[in-house]
């Protein structure tokens, strides 16, 4: 007869010592520090507010996707900030370390738009009306990354009536502070290559390219850079793709053209130069 079904209560011993054979607690002692209170799970699992009413079963979906984008934003954005202040710094291997962890979040993104076209132009139309004028255009964190991904675009502050006081001012820090690139050319200053023009990178860049083994920390930076280029260029084109899925040439929500303004964007590239070097080589 189990301890159940004859009304007596296990022991606290017996709750917390031992589960499946195996010696284990799980916090009943009381610590302050929980798994919950650590990652502020009731604040966290609180923000995915609903705008539609009655309810659309895929707003939340929505939502969801859309703030882990933010959340990745804000760990690519730690990221390369590192990355750009270990260049800086001289610390080539760490700056190309944190590089590629970005690489790994970026295919993440790329791939978490699979998710987001489980739901169907009709389940999207249900709630699509409530969004207006929010837009992903305005995702501040999005365009940090550009600007320190090399992508100045002063007009965007202008443009952006939206935003709020600390959003300006980071992304006035962005436009001011140095780029990726600024930092990858203070790396091929300090190998002795002149960074004064254009033409003078290019010698540069053809020299570590043809001489990989005495600028092997440099290539590698370079490529990483490259790499970091194709698969923000990878997501944009996913983006664009699943956005004439979704909602086909209608205007944006924000009153951009929606694919059209996307598409606009699918030649951006952060380093030209490093892309150009391919034709040289």
């Amino acid at each position: 007869m189990s301890s159940e079904s004859s009304g007596i209560q296990p022991s606290a011993d017996a709750v917390t010592g031992r589960w499946d054979g195996v010696q284990v607690n799980f916090g009943e002692e009381g610590g302050r520090l929980t798994y919950g209170s650590y990652l502020r799970l009731g604040a966290l699992l609180d923000q995915q507010r609903l705008e539609s009413d009655p309810p659309a079963h895929d707003e939340l979906l929505f939502i969801t996707i859309h703030q882990v984008y933010e959340l990745w934003f804000k760990q690519v954005l730690h990221e390369l900030t590192a990355s750009r202040d270990a260049m800086l710094s001289g610390e080539l291997w760490r700056a190309e370390h944190l590089l590629r962890r970005v690489h790994t979040i970026e295919r993440t993104l790329i791939q978490q738009v699979d998710i987001l076209e489980t739901m169907t132009p009709q389940d999207f139309g249900e709630f699509r009306h409530r969004l207006s004028p929010a837009s992903g255009f305005q995702s501040v964190q999005y365009r940090e990354i550009e600007f320190l991904s090399g992508a100045k675009d002063p007009s965007f502050v202008k443009r952006f009536r939206g935003l709020t006081d600390t959003e300006r001012a980071r992304l006035e820090q962005r436009l001011e502070e140095p780029t990726l690139w600024d930092a990858f050319l203070a790396v091929l200053h300090a190998a002795g290559f002149g960074t004064t023009d254009e033409d003078q990178i290019r010698v540069a860049l053809q020299t570590i390219a043809a001489d990989r083994g005495r600028y092997a920390a440099a290539w590698e930076l370079a490529e990483a850079l490259v790499q970091h280029d194709e698969l923000a260029a990878a997501w944009r084109a996913r983006h664009v793709v699943m956005v004439e899925r979704m909602i086909g040439t209608k205007p944006g929500t924000g009153g951009s053209s929606g694919a059209g303004y996307l598409r606009s964007r699918l030649d951006l590239r952060y380093y030209p130069l490093l892309w150009n070097l391919r034709t040289a080589l």
